[in-house]
């Protein structure tokens, strides 16, 4: 029996075979540093705990709506009060089984056989193969220093066809951590109104920003799809919780959608996010936001005076895409010797996309200061010719 043609198409995370060999190496009794994996390193804050801890002694333990807790879905309406002086309706939000989730139910809804979504490359695999589950293409668009490697509108109009029904834009992105522009996501979503297609924006990573705080895509236009996530700025990977904000008439059908993919978000995932949001909880958050950015400030120039490109300075999320090209012209290569003989595992460009891949890697400094400043020395003598 074979799979299907969808699922052979879909590639595997070639991070996943980096971090295989950093675990057998370290099983081994080597000392591995791990820069590889995007997953912020801080644990769930206490009152997220407690808010979950105290839902399941008192039994809250069942089902909930499909479209999410009323009170969560409430809460993150607050948020965009709050943060951005917005009002989106609890009625235009789904919450949802991370933004895996919520990515799928939006392509799901938008996307049709045969249709296209335009995306950038470099750019979160995973948004590529969504668009093959359902049976869309996913049309990648070249994006480099000269656009903060960001789409734009005229980047846009260059790859437009008959079959472009949606386009996806992530900022700040994985893997570079860069902002699109206000103006550009706001004239982006005009020039799919006008065409009668769909912008989709990632902004699972818009809470990790460190300088101007960004609009979010739906203080532009109520027409756009946007996915969030209680991951990375929340700090809460494993409880898999996410929401999707979405038209006023998309809504019946995402519901249906969700009912039948999922059934329900993670029930004490969704008590320990209404914690999120409270002025404890955002205290905490700030704090490590900030720890964050010293990271970057920190990890940035370090790779700088070693002798790594960065055409970019990232404004956001937690990963540096760095040009390798001065010592490897294969950045897999390079990121398996930097492995073996160093004991720094990061990501090579190779998962990000098709272009120049094999010049970029990606470093997440999701690791205490001392960690780096560890990974920073080992890699210096590294690339010197030294072992580490």
């Amino acid at each position: 029996m074979n799979s299907s043609k969808r699922v052979e198409g879909i590639a595997p995370f070639h991070v996943m075979d980096i971090l295989a060999w950093a675990k057998a190496l370290e099983a081994k009794g080597c000392d591995i540093i791990h820069l590889e994996i995007g997953e912020p390193d801080f644990p769930t804050p206490q009152p997220v705990l407690d808010a979950a801890i105290a839902a399941l002694k008192n039994g809250d333990v069942h089902y909930t709506p499909a479209l999410g807790l009323p009170q969560l879905r409430r809460a993150i309406a607050g948020f965009y009060r709050n943060r951005y002086g917005i009002e989106v309706p609890a009625s235009r939000i789904a919450v949802t089984p991370g933004a895996s989730g919520a990515l799928m139910l939006a392509l799901g809804m938008v996307l049709d056989a045969g249709d296209d979504i335009l995306m950038a490359d470099p750019g979160y695999p995973c948004n590529r193969h969504f668009a093959r589950f359902v049976d869309a293409g996913a049309v990648p668009v070249p994006v480099g220093p000269e656009t903060a490697f960001q789409l734009t509108p005229k980047l846009l109009e260059r790859h437009w066809t008959s079959k472009t029904k949606a386009i996806l834009l992530a900022s700040p992105s994985n893997p570079t951590g860069t902002l699109a522009r206000d103006e550009d996501i706001q004239e982006i979503a005009c020039l799919c109104q006008s065409r009668n297609a769909v912008l989709i924006v990632d902004e699972i990573y818009h809470g990790l920003v460190y300088g101007d705080a960004p609009q979010t895509a739906l203080a532009h236009s109520d027409q756009v799809f946007v996915v969030n996530s209680f991951s990375k700025y929340f700090h809460m990977t494993g409880w898999r919780l996410g929401w999707l904000a979405a038209p006023d008439w998309a809504m019946g059908s995402i519901e249906r959608l969700a009912q039948n993919l999922f059934l329900a978000p993670p029930t004490p995932a969704q008590y320990g996010a209404l914690a999120a949001f409270g002025a404890d909880n955002q205290a905490i958050l700030e704090s490590r936001r900030l720890e964050m950015m010293a990271r970057r400030d920190y990890l940035a120039p370090a790779l700088r005076e070693i002798g790594f490109g960065l055409p970019v300075m990232p404004e956001g999320a937690f990963y540096l895409y760095a040009d390798v090209s001065r010592f490897a012209e294969d950045s897999f290569a390079f990121a398996a010797r930097l492995l073996e003989e160093a004991g720094v595992a990061i990501t090579p460009g190779l998962d990000f996309g098709n272009v120049m891949p094999e010049r970029y890697v990606r470093f997440a400094y999701t690791r205490p200061m001392s960690v780096l400043e560890e990974a920073v020395r080992r890699i210096r003598q590294f690339v010197s010719g030294g072992r580490a």
